[in-house]
């Protein structure tokens, strides 16, 4: 049996699509021991010991600074890599899984030069995007991702960047995509109570779950709103989340005069967000593609969809494979309010048609993206890197 050492900066109870990826994905692997070296968090314990029969060890892994340009990144890399080289040996792990290019990936290559255990990369799409806006960062993420024994793209989007942008073989690069818990993520009955607990009462719900970043798009939402409501007047915007973008989305808010049609949820509890997608009436993610910053898949749509929702996804990035466009949701320009805003009112005025949606959403994802499917998707692949 094989032992895998997984390295990420991300990780439960840090919020963030890539760490809930791993942990879903690795835990259900039967065919590999994994040692989880991750991310240190305040509420780590907690998490842990509900998970006891998961090997994590916890570290500092926090990076600021990616390049190797100062001395204390310098530092930071050599006492990383010293760190993860011991934990490999004294776990005799034959693999070492990196959550991104960088600092992840260059740690890893950096171990295996100086043990010889091959290492895997994953990459999420917005990774290299943002890497090629430094000479530094993007030698030194080409360097990494040409080394590893296989790259792991999020997305047939991510999987043509490395093609096309980074000049990466075909037959290196694998596509598995982030999944979703089938079993938890269900479709549930309107419930009067939930939604008043919520503050949302019987009106109708835009949901958006995701930082609150440029990239999302959750200010081109709040600029539709006023053509939303001259069709709905009883429309709420509800956005789950926290992020940079926070005081200047509320600023929004108030200078459109939006306070009673937008909520801001901040960060929540797995059961409130879990409520929030099977209350709502629609999820939107309007992301669109800021400068090098792009959204590589978008495992909020998944989850959505996981719970019977219809869904509507920026036309920028990989969102679009989560979906199927005009039978499980839409694929819209969401540079601009308008588009979005018009098929936002138009699904929440035909209901039969989203609820059709919701119901074709949920079949596509049982079949195609539930975390066991995933998990047997990556063990074929570790398996086949272990005997290469």
């Amino acid at each position: 049996m094989s032992k895998v050492l997984l390295l990420s900066e991300i990780f439960p109870p840090e919020p963030g699509g890539s760490g809930r990826w791993f942990f879903e994905s690795y835990r259900r692997i039967q065919s590999a021991e994994c040692l989880m070296a991750v991310g240190n968090h305040a509420d780590a314990h907690v998490f842990d010991e509900a998970n006891r029969d998961l090997e994590i060890m916890r570290l500092d892994l926090h990076m600021p600074f990616r390049g190797v340009t100062s001395l204390a990144s310098l530092s930071q890399y050599g006492q990383r890599v010293k760190t993860i080289r011991k934990l490999a040996r004294t776990n005799n792990c034959n693999q070492i899984h990196a959550a991104r290019p960088l600092f992840e990936g260059l740690v890893a290559k950096l171990v295996s030069m100086t043990s010889g255990i091959p290492y895997l990369c994953y990459v999420h799409g917005e990774d290299v995007s943002v890497a090629k806006t430094s000479r530094e960062l993007t030698a030194l993420t080409n360097w990494t991702l040409r080394s590893a024994k296989a790259l792991i793209a999020n997305s047939d989007f991510t999987r043509s960047m490395l093609e096309n942008e980074w000049g990466i073989a075909a037959d290196r690069i694998r596509t598995i995509n982030p999944g979703v818990d089938t079993n938890y993520f269900q479709p549930a009955q309107r419930s009067t109570q939930t939604r008043d607990e919520l503050g949302w009462n019987d009106r109708p719900v835009v949901l958006t779950v995701g930082r609150l970043q440029a990239r999302k798009g959750q200010d081109t939402l709040i600029k539709a709103l006023p053509k939303i409501i001259e069709r709905i007047p009883k429309v709420l915007y509800a956005v789950v989340g926290d992020g940079e973008q926070h005081d200047e989305l509320v600023a929004l808010t108030k200078q459109l005069q939006l306070q009673e049609h937008v909520v801001f949820h901040r960060e929540i509890s797995d059961a409130a967000l879990l409520d929030c997608y099977q209350q709502c009436d629609l999820f939107c993610l309007p992301n669109r593609q800021i400068g090098a910053d792009v959204e590589g898949f978008g495992m909020v749509l998944l989850e959505a969809q996981s719970c019977g929702k219809p869904v509507i996804a920026g036309a920028s990035g990989g969102t679009a494979e989560t979906l199927e466009d005009g039978k499980t949701g839409h694929v819209v320009d969401c540079r601009e309010p308008e588009a979005v805003g018009a098929l936002v009112a138009e699904l929440l005025l035909d209901r039969e048609r989203a609820s059709k949606m919701g119901e074709m959403g949920r079949q596509r994802i049982c079949n195609r993206f539930d975390w066991q499917v995933v998990a047997t998707q990556s063990a074929n692949l570790f398996a086949s890197v272990v005997s290469k």
